[in-house]
């Protein structure tokens, strides 16, 4: 089933271009389903990128599912056009009041500072409350993982000595659970920041499950709540040249940064990306959508508590 997303959307040509099937919200009306309603909150600075980088994935299902594009009311975007913010995208204050099967929290440039010294952490938090009653089940990624769990559980972060940047091996110690269903026994998933979790301290929390963890990027997915939340490290979503614009830009901004591990053909910025990870980035997501959204979320909303 295709992905429906708001009419006009930049992904939409984007997307089409690949084959990935989507449609609009007027031609999704006429199809007599109950579409998964699925909110994305986006705290990354290029949200057009982001968008698309996830519709990628989430269409790759055949689950319908419709998608509201979620904003920080108390931070402006300085790297989106308003005029896209103001066509796509809604306050958390005009949905608050809503259930959702699903929600995404994307992670957010701010990781070198406190969390208490992100401008909207607040309001932040009052979402991550917000979603343990409205909301089947929450999908954090990176920066948006390490903030959750801090606000949930106490889970600090600790700075790393140099960006982890790049494609890691990682292995699941579930290898059936539902999440990982089609995966092989090692696989590939991009990280790109400055910060860590570590596995002390979450084994120190009953609640908290280690579902997946790499040699060389530490922790990569950790659930709770049987699934009601998955805090994920890395960057799953990553396109095939996003770790190359960033690994640029910081070179371009005088960074003291490394080429990104396991990323370029033979590890030569000046050779293409080697693409590792797109098969299981789309099985992550399928099977997050249909093992704990779709076939655990109530047919009627309101019964979401």
């Amino acid at each position: 089933m295709p992905l429906n997303i708001p009419e006009n959307l930049p992904a939409i040509d984007i997307l089409k271009k690949e084959n990935i099937f989507v449609i609009d919200s007027l031609r999704a009306e006429s199809q007599d389903i109950r579409p998964l309603k699925i909110a994305l909150l986006n705290l990354m600075p290029l949200k057009i990128t982001t968008e698309t980088d996830l519709i990628r994935l989430l269409s790759n299902s055949p689950l319908q599912v419709e998608l509201d594009f979620i904003k920080i009311k108390s931070h402006t975007s300085k790297n989106t056009p308003i005029e896209h913010m103001k066509a796509f995208y809604i306050n958390f204050e005009e949905i608050k009041c809503r259930k959702y099967d699903g929600l995404i929290i994307t992670g957010a440039p701010v990781e070198q500072l406190e969390f208490e010294q992100v401008t909207y952490w607040n309001e932040l938090r009052q979402i991550f409350d917000w979603a343990k009653t409205h909301v089947t089940s929450t999908f954090f990624i990176c920066w948006a993982a390490q903030a959750a769990l801090y606000h949930y559980y106490g889970i600090p972060k600790y700075a790393l000595d140099k960006k982890l940047s790049g494609v890691f091996e990682h292995s699941t110690h579930e290898a059936l659970h539902p999440l990982f269903r089609g995966f092989d026994d090692v696989f590939f998933a991009p990280h790109s920041r400055y910060t860590e979790i570590r596995r002390s301290d979450i084994d120190k929390i009953s609640e908290l499950s280690i579902l997946s963890e790499s040699k060389n990027a530490g922790v990569y997915i950790v659930s709770a709540r049987n699934g009601r939340e998955f805090f994920v490290t890395g960057h799953s979503e990553y396109s095939p040249d996003t770790l190359d614009n960033e690994y640029r830009r910081d070179v371009k901004k005088g960074l003291p940064v490394e080429i990104p591990v396991n990323y370029y053909k033979d590890n030569n910025p000046k050779n293409q990306p080697v693409v590792r990870w797109r098969a299981h980035a789309n099985l992550l997501f399928s099977n997050w959508l249909n093992y704990f959204v779709y076939q655990e979320t109530p047919y009627n909303l309101e019964e979401i508590n």
